[in-house]
């Protein structure tokens, strides 16, 4: 009989299987779908931004939402085998060292995405001081190159810098909500700011 895999996130779950079947590398894709089913998020047209795209699920999904007329870039420092469409550019790169220029392709855009995490260490305090550093980066992509009513979703890990967290993508956006998709495993810290409706330059604050 064949041993269960150790790891509980190499465990097949139902999203997992789901997710196969639909043709999306990683179950990701249900807690970008929940998100935009929750906050309309993604309408056709629009200009993405993923960073943290590999393995590729939320690019697959933002491309079929915005379909033809968009436009998607995907940055991530792995390769991504995943093919979106005529829509979408894919930039291998390390989104905490591009530069903002590098990212502007399509900008201003409408949507800036970010399911950015840490390659785990075993130390939860580096491991959550790591998931901050890639979340305020995210954010100050969005900042530079989000257009105004623009949105963002940004995944963090719970931490006592959560609230900063938070507090610096009210600076930026109208609106703030903290969604744990119902994909998200029951043991993960993960979490997930959404910002809607970037305020126009000069009322951040």
């Amino acid at each position: 009989m064949p041993q269960k895999p150790k790891n509980p996130y190499k465990r097949p779950d139902a999203f997992t299987k789901a997710a196969k079947a639909q043709g999306y590398p990683a179950r990701s894709v249900f807690k970008l779908e929940e998100i935009d089913r929750r906050v309309r998020l993604l309408r056709p047209g629009q200009r993405v931004l993923d960073l943290g795209a590999a393995p590729g699920s939320w690019s697959m999904y933002a491309a079929q939402r915005i379909g033809a007329a968009g436009k998607l870039l995907a940055v991530d420092l792995s390769p991504i085998a995943a093919a979106f469409g005529p829509q979408a550019t894919v930039v291998q790169g390390d989104a905490l060292s591009l530069t903002n220029e590098a990212l502007a392709q399509f900008a201003p855009y409408d949507v800036v995405l970010s399911d950015m995490a840490p390659a785990t260490s075993g130390s939860k305090i580096a491991d959550q001081a790591r998931s901050y550093e890639l979340f305020m980066r995210a954010v100050a992509v969005a900042e530079a190159l989000l257009a105004p009513g623009g949105a963002f979703v940004g995944k963090i890990f719970m931490s006592e810098d959560f609230v900063k967290a938070r507090d610096a993508l009210r600076n930026l956006c109208e609106e703030v909500r903290s969604i744990r998709p119902e994909g998200t495993r029951a043991n993960s810290v993960e979490i997930f700011l959404v910002g809607l409706r970037r305020k126009a330059a000069g009322k951040a604050g």
